[in-house]
């Protein structure tokens, strides 16, 4: 797609990948241009092939894509592995001291001696700061702009190291003038105003706190444990309480303890945690104590890869945990919606009294987007029912709307919760009036829920030759494709039905536009379709054509094209 721009940093674990393409996304950004990235790499404690890449637009960007316009290539299994995804024009480049690179049809080959000229600088670490200063260079960018960005990234270093990365950078870009022409003005120009580069795990941090989240228990596992380190770096000013529990099963324990204490209350995990999780998710069930469980999917099962990305635990986060009882599953699918349904989910799991899952996976997760800042007047609190205290509180009476009113434990107030099945106090009775009308109760709350289920989100025209299907991380993808189409071909109409409210499902509504549609085309990270069979499920329409991917890679908008011309 036209005015996109697209690069790659690859090379070995431990040699900066990560911080390098940062601070070139950032520079992008301060530049006036929109970015999207996203880093890879495989599940070692050591080594493996790193790779890190982006795309950059003067227009709203919303995924990475496949193809390349400029390849950093710290060593020669860099090109090997990605050449074959270079588009015709692009540059390579590469340190001719490390290794020599034959002529490739088509690609400009940009030879800089990274690591000699970053030993000038001061030491041959900030060779990827010469390797910024020659991208800046070849994209006809401006030093004074990546300045500003390397002295915010080494604020907390002395002043010597900020200094270091100026002349590195300064080298790395007067050698590339010396040698080369510029790939080209990246686009035409277009500033897009003051914008922030935030990844989803630090959107759903800065969601809780923005709802008022007072306690989290948090063990640290792929892709969700960036969540812990940003509460944790901001535990104090925020006023939580933040712990790392022994094990997913203490975390879970922990914050359904606090919720029953009535404080708001998040713990966060992928799916081996949550096979930990489920039977204390069960006991939120019975005992309607509001909590809410990020689950980041990752590619399974067991171990599987966990570094890589998939959408594999639809099903088993819809339906695990023992039992009967509602449960509220959301799907944001970029960071602008891991923070504000973040945020809602503490108001839904407070006013229905039940769990509320936010299930994302690792691409939604670690994938930096440029955002304008979060609007905090659209964050509400809503605490929900909230009784008189009484010396016994009636913690389960009935209630129309199954919602029963909630008191917190405190001198002189008695409230009880039970695992059992329980009368309105919270003691235990099995007999079969009460154990009808308890689960009645519960149960009730789904059809009350189901009227408050938003609009749907449907992009594009209402009717059209194409509906794609989704959830999650094959938003960005299936909008880059769509958009790519339609300056392609202004005739072609596709729309794209974005689910992102799963349980309670809005199955009504998802029916009549199902029902509108020509053809039908879903799109999953997984090898069954499962959201193609929960759709199914509630609604009876099953999907024939399918693009489903499970390689542990997340979806590029040039597949999703391909599929969308073999249909149309």
């Amino acid at each position: 797609m036209k005015n996109r721009f697209h690069f790659k940093i690859g090379g070995l674990a431990g040699e900066g990948i990560m911080v390098t393409g940062a601070i070139f996304s950032k520079f992008a950004v301060r530049s006036g241009y929109n970015v999207m990235d996203f880093a890879e790499y495989p599940s070692l404690i050591r080594g493996g092939h790193n790779t890190f890449y982006g795309t950059i637009s003067n227009e709203e960007v919303f995924s990475t894509y496949h193809q390349i316009d400029l390849l950093i290539a710290l060593n020669q299994e860099t090109v090997k592995f990605h050449k074959q995804e270079l588009n015709s024009g692009a540059g390579i480049i590469y340190d001719p001291d490390e290794f020599s690179q034959e002529a490739i049809r088509g690609i400009r080959l940009f030879p800089i001696p990274l690591l000699r000229l970053a030993e000038q600088a001061g030491h041959k670490l900030m060779a990827n700061t010469v390797a910024l200063g020659a991208m800046v260079y070849l994209t006809a960018g401006k030093l004074e702009i990546l300045n500003s960005v390397l002295k915010d990234i080494f604020a907390d270093k002395k002043e010597e190291v900020i200094k270091g990365n100026f002349k590195a950078a300064k080298l790395g870009f007067d050698f590339s003038q010396d040698k080369f022409t510029p790939l080209g003005q990246l686009l035409k120009m277009r500033h897009s105003g003051v914008k922030m580069v935030i990844a989803g795990n630090e959107a759903i941090a800065l969601g809780a706190i923005a709802a008022g989240l007072k306690f989290a228990a948090i063990y640290p596992m792929t892709p969700i444990s960036s969540i812990l380190t940003y509460l944790a770096a901001h535990e104090r000013e925020a006023g939580i309480v933040l712990r790392q529990p022994e094990d997913e099963i203490a975390g879970i324990n922990m914050a359904v303890g606090a919720s029953f204490a009535g404080v708001r209350s998040l713990v966060a995990t992928s799916g081996g945690g949550f096979a930990l999780m489920s039977e204390t998710l069960s006991l939120a069930g019975i005992t309607e104590t509001p909590v809410v469980v990020v689950f980041g999917q990752r590619a399974g099962p067991a171990t599987g890869i966990p570094t890589w990305t998939a959408q594999e635990d639809l099903l088993y986060a819809l339906t695990a945990a023992q039992g009967e009882y509602p449960r509220i599953i959301l799907a944001p699918a970029d960071a602008e919606e891991c923070f504000h349904q973040t945020a809602e989910a503490f108001n839904l799991a407070e006013v229905y009294q039940t769990p509320v899952i936010v299930l994302v996976d690792k691409f939604v997760c670690e994938a930096h987007q440029s955002l304008k800042e979060f609007d905090l007047g659209k964050v509400r609190i809503d605490r929900g029912k909230i009784g008189k205290s009484r010396t016994v509180f009636p913690r389960y009476q009935l209630a129309i709307d199954g919602i029963s009113p909630r008191a917190f434990p405190a001198k002189g107030v008695v409230v009880k919760a039970n695992s059992d099945e329980h009368d309105e106090y919270g003691l235990s009775d099995e007999s079969v009036k009460n154990r009808k009308a308890q689960v009645e109760k519960r149960m009730k709350k789904v059809a009350t829920l189901v009227r408050k289920v938003p609009a749907l989100n449907l992009y594009g025209p209402r009717k059209a030759n194409l509906t794609i299907v989704g959830c999650g991380s094959t938003k960005g993808p299936i909008l880059e494709a769509i958009s790519g189409l339609s300056v392609q071909n202004p005739k072609l109409k596709v729309n794209f039905l974005h689910l992102n409210w799963l349980r309670p499902f809005p199955a009504d509504v998802v029916s009549e536009t199902l029902k509108r549609a020509e053809k039908i085309l879903l799109i999953e990270n997984n090898y069954q379709g499962q959201l193609g069979q929960w759709l199914r499920m509630q609604t009876g329409i099953e999907i024939k054509d399918r693009l489903l991917k499970y390689d542990g890679r997340q979806f590029y908008p040039e597949e999703i094209t391909t599929k969308i011309k073999q249909i149309i």
